[in-house]
């Protein structure tokens, strides 16, 4: 019985201590794979010319990431090598003492003066200079490392023994990410803060106040970089490019910064900005259409024959001139820019002028935008300036309204219905007619059967001040809308702070080069007719 026992005892042993020698091998079998893998990985970066954009540690590994967003994972058993703060090589925390830049050697003899040659011209800029060496790293024969053929003094002893394909060392120097296997081999990554080249004219860039300025660097191992953008020490961006805007001339000292995970480097240039005197009024008209109204093709005059273009003409010789335009019923619109661009600084910064009175407001919303594409023309993102009807439960977003061109015009002189109109709400109605106004009140010069109009559509004021239709009133709007409060009232003028965008979400503006009026409301007022925006004018309040 007793040997019975001893042969099972001796069988599960061999059968344990073979269990653990499979476990053994399988782990030394995946150890070797994922060591491969890291090897394969790092070829596979060579391979697709990434580099690194910044590295960390986390969960007993080194995390580098690279140029396409790949992360690669070293275990931080591996040392880790790079040059302090302080100049010198550091290895895992530790400061070697030695300076990583060799020191200077002896000024040889001074040569024999030339002759002095004639001055040549400016040469072109130079390409940015190659990247420095990797350092050389490797364990001495004392256990010690040894980097660039000097002693560390710092033992490599963890390393010593470690299987051919182990990384024994990551070394970052002179924007360069090393790798050193245990065998000799090593395999160097670009690993650099980012590399900015700007095309500055010789003496700095020059421009004029109150005009836009832009400059786009040239980037380079810009990867998952943050900028920043400093104007005489403030910040002024965290885009890749300035656009920016002086409002007084002077010398500006402009820094761009970029940094990744690796480093960060910058470039400064100096800006001259100059003086320059502006119209005070608009100076160009982009679009001029307005919808069915008593004033239509009469202010301005137009005819069958006119088109898009020539009343474009008229409403532009008309706000140029000091005369006024009529934007006819809801949604009728102009647009119109400057010769400088309105800076966006503390308190109001504009007025558009119309014709309000006591009592007697047509307000406009107002859109304004900057010229984001420098083409010069009203093309780019429109921002809603949101006045204090803007949030109220009343205010109907994205609204639309249809107007139908008549086939004759009535014989009635004061036809109430005359023109009619349906909208995206449900709703429809006429336009009437007076007999004060007897053109036509439908855009002479648009054949279609049918104009659509679009925007915001804010709830008139207006009421019957007499109960017998005598006498009408259409009380403003608190404040943000143009023909609104008259040209003098403060409460008339616009801040640019209030603007948004199509999401509603407020945005900070630098500054605008367009602006767009439509009539905000859909509002008859009896004999008066119905409520029609005019522009007469605009002022820049920067400006005298």
């Amino acid at each position: 019985m007793k040997k019975i026992l001893l042969v099972l005892s001796v069988v599960l042993l061999l059968s344990a201590c073979y269990k653990d020698d499979i476990n053994d091998l399988k782990n030394d079998v995946n150890d070797l794979k994922n060591r491969m893998a890291q090897y394969e990985n790092l070829l596979d970066v060579l391979n697709k010319r990434l580099y690194v954009t910044s590295y960390e540690t986390k969960d007993g590994s080194y995390v580098i990431t690279m140029s396409d967003g790949t992360k690669l994972s070293v275990r931080n058993t591996s040392s880790f090598i790079k040059i302090g703060e302080n100049g010198n090589w550091w290895i895992d925390g530790i400061d070697t003492g030695n300076p990583a830049k060799g020191d200077k050697g002896a000024n040889g003899e001074n040569g024999s003066n030339g002759q002095n040659g004639s001055n040549g011209t400016d040469g072109a800029n130079g390409a940015d200079g190659a990247k420095g060496d990797a350092p050389k790293i490797a364990i001495g024969s004392n256990g010690n490392w040894i980097i660039n053929d000097v002693d560390s003094g710092i033992s490599a002893s963890g390393q010593k023994g470690k299987d051919a394909a182990e990384i024994t060392a990551v070394a970052i120097a002179n924007g360069i990410m090393t790798f050193t296997f245990a065998d000799g081999r090593t395999i160097s990554i670009l690993a650099s803060a980012p590399e900015i080249a700007i095309a500055v004219p010789t003496g700095g860039f020059t421009i004029d106040k109150m005009q836009w300025f832009r400059v786009q660097p040239q980037l380079t191992n810009a990867g998952g970089a943050t900028y920043k953008w400093f104007i005489n020490k403030e910040e002024a961006g965290t885009t890749t490019d300035l656009f920016s805007v002086f409002a007084t001339p002077g010398t500006y000292n402009v820094e761009f910064k970029a940094k990744n995970g690796v480093g960060e480097n910058s470039k400064t240039f100096t800006v001259v900005v100059t003086d320059k005197t502006y119209l005070n009024r608009i100076t160009q008209v982009f679009e001029f259409l307005p919808a069915p109204g008593q004033f239509t093709n009469s202010l301005p005059a137009a005819t069958a024959a006119d088109t898009d273009e020539t009343m474009r003409v008229k409403a532009e010789t008309a706000l140029t001139s000091g005369s006024m335009v009529s934007l006819g019923g809801f949604g009728g619109y102009v647009q119109f820019g400057f010769d400088h661009t309105i800076i966006n600084k503390d308190g109001n910064d504009f007025v558009v002028l119309g014709n309000a009175f006591t009592d007697w407001s047509e307000p406009g919303i107002v859109m304004v935008s900057y010229d984001a594409n420098g083409n010069g023309k009203a093309d780019d993102e429109w921002f809603e300036i949101a006045g204090s009807e803007h949030g109220k439960a009343t205010t109907i977003k994205n609204y639309e309204m249809t107007y139908y061109k008549p086939d004759a015009e009535p014989a009635n002189p004061n036809e109430p219905n005359y023109i009619r109109w349906t909208d995206n709400q449900g709703q429809s109605g006429y336009i009437a007619k007076n007999t004060y106004h007897k053109q036509t009140y439908y855009p002479m010069w648009k054949g279609a059967s049918s104009i659509t109009f679009k925007g915001t559509f804010l709830k008139s004021n207006i009421y019957d001040k007499s109960g017998t239709g005598s006498n009408w009133a259409n009380p403003p709007y608190d404040w943000g809308y143009t023909d609104n409060w008259a040209n003098a009232d403060v409460r008339g003028q616009i801040d640019l702070n209030w603007a948004v965008n199509a999401k509603g979400e407020s945005v900070k503006l630098k500054g605008i080069n367009f602006i767009k009026v439509y009539n905000s409301n859909r509002a008859d007022g009896g004999w008066l007719g119905e409520v029609s925006t005019e522009v007469s004018g605009f002022k820049d309040l920067n400006l005298p």
